[in-house]
């Protein structure tokens, strides 16, 4: 195997992960958030079977994009890091597909995304995706919640996404996630 190809396929660890987002330029909230989400993201990869080594990179970077934007481009903006990175397509994916419950492709033309759908379609997309949702900066927040928070702002499909996310990743697990600690 050529060295290029030996980059493209090692996963980093999660010191060469934050020291990334940190050589990038992220602020330290973005750092502990990451690390918070990505902490939670492995519990839940644990309990439902998800590659758990991809979940802890996918995690700790899904934000990197945030030392650029704090916008909704910060998943494209940061996927398009990994990539430059020469970090595998699997957590570019990941990056790139984890902003709320993910968005359909009409969603993302509305908010001036590329027109292509953004929903997590992996199982580990899926893990760091609500992970994420669950951690407010560092904190852990039960999915009732986040909910409320979105039907506040009149984010119906969002929400719906989101609850059937976390529907289908409590029956994978056998535990509703809120109960994951």
């Amino acid at each position: 195997m050529t060295r290029e190809r030996q980059r493209l396929t090692r996963l980093p660890n999660a010191d060469d992960c934050a020291e990334l987002l940190r050589r990038h330029g992220c602020e330290g909230q973005v750092v502990n958030h990451s690390m918070a989400v990505s902490a939670l993201a492995v519990k839940i990869a644990r309990r439902c079977g998800a590659d758990t080594d991809l979940v802890l990179v996918g995690g700790i970077l899904h934000d990197i994009g945030r030392c650029r934007t704090h916008g909704i481009h910060h998943a494209v903006i940061g996927a398009e890091m990994v990539r430059a990175e020469g970090l595998p397509e699997t957590v570019a994916a990941i990056v790139e597909r984890h902003i709320g419950a993910g968005l359909s492709e009409d969603e993302a033309s509305e908010l001036g995304l590329p027109a292509r759908d953004f929903l997590p379609l992996t199982l580990e997309e899926k893990v760091v995706a609500h992970a994420d949702n669950l951690t407010s900066g560092e904190l852990r927040r039960p999915v009732a919640d986040v909910l409320a928070a979105l039907a506040r702002r009149g984010l119906a499909g969002p929400a719906v996404r989101m609850m059937n996310l976390h529907k289908e990743l409590s029956s994978l697990c056998g535990v509703d996630i809120d109960d994951i600690r």
